[in-house]
């Protein structure tokens, strides 16, 4: 883990420079104004410019990331960065301070929005969320570290506002040494485009682990958009054992599975019974049974986290990372029986497995092979026609009804495994059918009715035993009906490289699957703009001074100015105690559960504060509960509602759109913080801060509401499994609609 933990923090550097910038520009605009003689509506033009250099260059971020790569935007952002301060610093007149503040909202955009993109595509599900918090953390120490520096410079007697805002090029500097020298390019964006070799190696270095194969076959997996997904259940045990009173279909449809101990293998039977992912998939959970509006998304992710024991482990130990997506042959198992495309690469003389050529270009067949993890030897070439990476289908491990599978423990509790299963039309033909398969293991050995858990290091069933396993059943991402009408003599499977620019990203959006994370996503973002953060962090420095705190610093000396500067800097300063509980909290708790709860206590908070807005008991203890209103409200905020957006964001999009995606998403974000931004002095003025907080409260509560009945939890999944469910949540709820 320690790669992509060092990885994130330095990814994170961006989130860094805009609290560091935020912070700086309130502090500066004081200054500023004085130097300049601004007019009111200048000066927040000034203010305003990195919120539309922000806004602007966050609608092409998304679609330029899919294309270039993440790690390519996040340079540009630190160059951004870094050429701004140097504006800044330099501007002889508001026109080119303006400039420079367009300049740094650009570098801001890209940051915010691709960070935690690019985290969520680098780290292990398992810390995801943690690591994924780390832009909050950092946005605060920004503004905190910022905070102090402008304190000490208002102690001066003539302090310099393009020095403030010309140091921003120092630390972006260092981002940009970290972004071109350190930083990766996304392994999940190498594979969409058929990058293979590359992404095995950056993985390795991510992982700290030679063998990355099964990971590898997810991110390949993690390619389609859309499909037809059904949820089937299956019955797991020991070779040609299933427990009594256990009803399977026939021999034909089992999948074998490979056991953690040589020469051990299983057998997965498809069943209809006790999965509770498949019961909840069929009939709603109670929850859902009892809340009509509850959306059957929600009650397929609750069904994985329900039950989920406390200590198991995040990576289940059922089946080994054999790192196998198509059983391979032995070495014997050459000449007629190999598939067509490795005899014309035969004949025309592809470098061999010894000759080692490191390129894409020349890894061979098939995709991910058992037999060794050097990607360059796996992948096949691409041919003119499409390349057929084709599943030997007289291997050894092809015995039994021309059967195979082989599955690879993804994190969360999922295995990866595929099927191959052969069946005659009605001509006499054989027809090949290939599946992908995402299981989840449900209940314990030997027990009849498990709930869904994750088995724990070492609990491997002894023999006898079975469990119960909940399966998305799937084409594979890679399957070509176009050469499956070509009749291959393998499954019909493309390179990557052959699908990166096939059709225009636009019209996945309309997969329902899309769409339905889309509105998950947008109602999240645009719902957190308005739940009162900018308005309560407004009001916090006259709450302080309601407090006595500016009369007792300016007891000591300090004038009123730089007293806003520390409050500001102290406010900032206990956001970073939260957020790092919340950094641990996200990957336990997870992310719905820690909205759900801290919701209701931001409602409590702006109800507290209206209500001793309104009357006055007196003056030591009005201010004492209101200053407790206020840094509970912002405590809490940081630590679920801040950051958990951008994280549920980065997660719930299909890799080939994701980056579009988040633009769209994060677009939104920045029109809401423009919105409330511009409209809280109107509404100071109009409603006075009662209105305001009346107005917050209830946006909270509607915020409780839309995440209770639509927004499922994500920890610990596979980005592709939660990809997966969306679409066949999307399914479920049209088909509740046409009932």
């Amino acid at each position: 883990m320690k790669g992509a933990a060092l990885v994130a923090i330095a990814a994170c550097i961006g989130n860094f420079l805009q609290g560091w910038d935020n912070a700086t520009i309130a502090g500066a605009i004081i200054y500023i104004n004085k130097d300049l003689k601004l007019q009111s509506s200048v000066e927040g033009l000034v203010v305003a410019m990195s919120l539309i250099g922000a806004a602007a260059i966050t609608t092409c971020s998304g679609p330029i990331s899919d294309w270039l790569g993440r790690r390519p935007m996040l340079i540009m952002s630190s160059v951004l960065y870094f050429v701004s301060g140097l504006v800044m610093f330099w501007s002889p007149n508001v026109y080119v301070l303006c400039i420079g503040r367009l300049l740094d909202g650009f570098g801001i955009g890209l940051a915010v929005t691709l960070g935690p993109v690019y985290i969520s595509e680098t780290a292990p599900s398992d810390i995801r969320g943690m690591l994924n918090t780390l832009p909050q953390f950092a946005g605060s120490g920004g503004m905190f570290l910022s905070y102090c520096m402008i304190f000490g410079m208002s102690l001066t007697t003539s302090p310099s506002w393009r020095l403030m805002l010309g140091i921003l090029s120092i630390p972006s500097l260092l981002y940009f040494v970290l972004a071109v020298f350190y930083l990766p390019e996304s392994p999940r964006w190498l594979v969409s485009k058929g990058k293979m070799l590359e992404a095995k190696r950056v993985l390795q270095r991510l992982r700290g682990r030679e063998d990355v194969s099964g990971e590898m076959a997810l991110l390949t997996e993690g390619l389609g958009i859309g499909g037809e997904t059904s949820i089937e259940e299956y019955i797991i045990g020991p070779a040609d054992e299933l427990a009594d009173g256990q009803e399977a279909t026939v021999d034909k449809d089992k999948i074998k599975l490979y056991g953690p101990e040589e020469g051990l293998s299983w057998v997965a039977k498809p069943v209809t019974g006790q999965s509770s992912l498949a019961l909840v998939s069929r009939h709603g959970s109670m929850v859902s049974q009892g809340v009509p509006l509850m959306d059957p998304l929600v009650t397929l992710f609750g069904s994985v986290h329900e039950k989920l024991p406390e200590t198991g482990s995040m990576r289940s130990m059922l089946f080994p990372n054999f790192g196998s997506m198509f059983s391979t042959a032995e070495p014997h198992f050459k000449t007629e029986q190999w598939d067509e495309e490795s005899v014309q690469r035969e004949g025309e003389g592809y470098t061999s497995e010894a000759g080692g050529g490191d390129s894409d270009d020349n890894l061979q067949s098939p995709l991910i092979s058992r037999q060794t993890t050097s990607m360059e030897k796996d992948m096949a070439h691409p041919t003119s026609h499409g390349s057929v990476l084709s599943m030997r289908r007289h291997s050894s491990l092809m015995q039994g009804a021309g059967d195979a599978v082989d599955g690879t423990g993804i994190g969360g509790g999922w295995q990866l495994a595929w099927k191959w299963t052969e069946r005659e039309d009605k001509d006499g033909n054989k027809e090949g059918g290939f599946k992908r398969i995402f299981l989840h293991q449900e209940g314990v050995p030997g027990s009849h009715r498990g709930s869904l858990v994750s088995l724990p290091g070492g609990d491997v069933p002894e023999e006898g035993g079975y469990i119960h396993a909940a399966a998305l059943v799937s084409q594979p991402a890679l399957y070509s009906k176009e050469l499956m009408d070509q009749h291959p003599v393998g499954p019909a499977m493309v390179h990557p490289s052959q699908t990166a620019t096939k059709g225009p990203i636009w019209s996945a959006l309309l997969e329902p699957g899309v769409k339905h994370a889309l509105f998950v996503g947008i109602g999240i973002q645009l719902l957190q703009q308005f739940a009162g953060i900018n308005g309560v962090l407004y009001y916090t420095p006259q709450i302080l001074e309601k407090a006595g705190v500016s009369v007792l610093l300016a007891n000591l000396g300090i004038s009123s100015t730089s007293v806003s500067f520390l409050i500001s800097a102290f406010t900032n300063f206990l956001m970073l105690p939260c957020i790092a509980v919340a950094m641990r909290l996200m990957d336990i708790s997870g992310r719905r559960t820690l909205l759900l709860t801290t919701i209701p206590v931001l409602i409590l908070s702006l109800v507290v504060l209206i209500i001793f807005e309104l009357v006055t008991v007196s003056s030591v203890v009005n201010a004492a509960i209101l200053t407790a209103c206020v840094i509970v409200f912002i405590c809490c905020f940081v630590s679920a509602y801040g950051p958990i957006p951008n994280i549920l964001c980065s997660e719930i999009f299909p890799t080939r759109v994701r980056g579009l995606c988040i633009a769209i998403c994060a677009m939104v974000y920045w029109i809401g913080d423009i919105i409330v931004t511009y409209t809280l002095p109107v509404m100071l003025s109009s409603i006075g801060l009662v209105g305001i907080f009346s107005i917050y409260a209830v946006v909270c509560a509607i915020s409780w509401v839309f995440v209770f009945l639509k927004v499922p939890e994500t920890k610990g999944m596979p980005l592709e499994v939660i990809t997966e469910f969306f679409a066949v949540g999307a399914k479920q709820a049209a088909a509740a609609k046409n009932e």
